[in-house]
Order: structure tokens, then sequence, then C-alpha cells
């Protein structure tokens, strides 16, 4: 794949998203070495898109297992074909979840059966109005002890971390679509403290991004 950046297109299947899914996969999986569980396990990724990033990660984590979700169900032979590449027997059938749509979130069954759940660069194409749907399946799905990782780049109380992520939501936002844009930190931590969640660690990622470690109160 070429190392040139693609013209912006957050269509999960698209060759921007794919560049950026290669660029960024490297310094998250050190997080996720740093922070799921040494035992056994199960994660779940919200927002799956291709499932690049959950089928790169999953060969490191034998001993965990892992479940892709999406609300777009067109993408889910993508992500079972990656793991069959792959080999990746670690990882389950993807599943709907909307985040909208209350009525396709997990059942009783899954309450606190998930170690972590991580979300990647979705926000800053999604409104974020979802971040309550996601919290609450977060306060739902975690183990005690489990947390809620979610990467990509952020505002941090209004200001913007650089020049860099000013220019990239003027972009966005200059798309004519109207939840295109980074959000605030700030909005993610207030709809975590609905649902029993705080903000435990805001790390700084490589290309001005972050990644925010959210856990119960």
């Amino acid at each position: 794949m070429s190392t040139e950046k693609p013209p912006l297109d957050p269509h999960p299947l698209s060759e921007y998203v794919a560049w950026a899914g290669n660029r960024n996969r490297e310094p998250i999986l050190g997080v996720l070495k740093e922070k799921l569980p040494k035992d056994s396990g199960r994660v779940l990724e919200m927002a799956s898109g291709s499932g690049m990033h959950i089928n790169y990660f999953a060969p490191h984590f034998e001993h965990l297992h892992f479940h892709p979700s999406d609300r777009d169900v067109d993408v889910f032979d993508n992500i079972k074909n990656l793991s069959r590449e792959h080999g990746n027997d670690n990882i389950a059938d993807p599943v709907h979840l909307d985040l909208t749509k209350p009525e396709t979130w997990f059942n009783e069954e899954m309450k606190g059966s998930f170690a972590s759940i991580f979300c990647i660069n979705i926000f800053q194409v999604a409104p974020i109005s979802i971040a309550d749907g996601m919290m609450e399946c977060a306060e739902h799905l975690l183990s005690d002890e489990g947390f809620l990782l979610i990467y990509g780049p952020f505002q941090v109380e209004g200001e913007f971390s650089t020049e860099s992520n000013q220019e990239f939501h003027q972009t966005l936002s200059s798309a004519g679509v109207p939840e295109w844009g980074l959000k605030d930190v700030a909005d993610l931590k207030a709809a975590a403290a609905k649902h029993g969640l705080e903000l435990k660690e805001q790390i700084s990622m490589p290309a001005n991004n972050f990644s925010l470690v959210f856990g119960r109160i």
C-alpha cells in the first residue's frame, strides 16, 4: 500500500481508512499490550469497520477472545474474510451493534462479560450523541475491572492540541456533514459520568491522537 495520504473518505473499506489504520495500529497495539489482561478474557471492538484492527491485534493475544461489531452489516464479510486469511481463530463472527439503537445492544447474559472494549477513529465522523450509547453499553458489558479505550483525535476543553488537529477539524467541517469534526474529551467524560464511568488515563499518541481509557468510578 502507498504511504501517500489518500483523499478523505470515512467509508470503512476506503483507501483513506486503510491508510490511517496502517499508520496507527502499532501505537494502539502498544497500549493494548500494557492494558489487556494477561489471562483469559473477552474483548469487544465497537465500529470494527473493515476488521483491519481487530485482525491485526488478535494474533498478539492468543489467550483472549475478540468480538467484532458494527452497525453496517455489509462489512461483515470483509471482517470474516480477514480472519480466515490470517488464521485468527480467536475472533468471533461479527455482530450488529448500532449505538443509536438500544434494541441492537447485548442481552442480560452478556452483562459484565468483557475485560475490555475498544473503539478506533469513530468520533471525528460520528455524532457526539452516540457517546451516551457507548458508555451505557460499556457500563453493562464491562467486568468490574474492565476498561473502554477510545482512540482518535479530540479537542481538550474546547482547545485543539495542535495546529494540525485544528486544520483536520476544519477539513472535516468543510465537508458539509453536520456531525463531522473533532469532538471534545469533556463531552465524553460527561457521557461516561452518567453511566458510572470516568476517564482514568488520557494517553498522548503519535499523529496528535489520544487513547482515552475509561473505567468504573
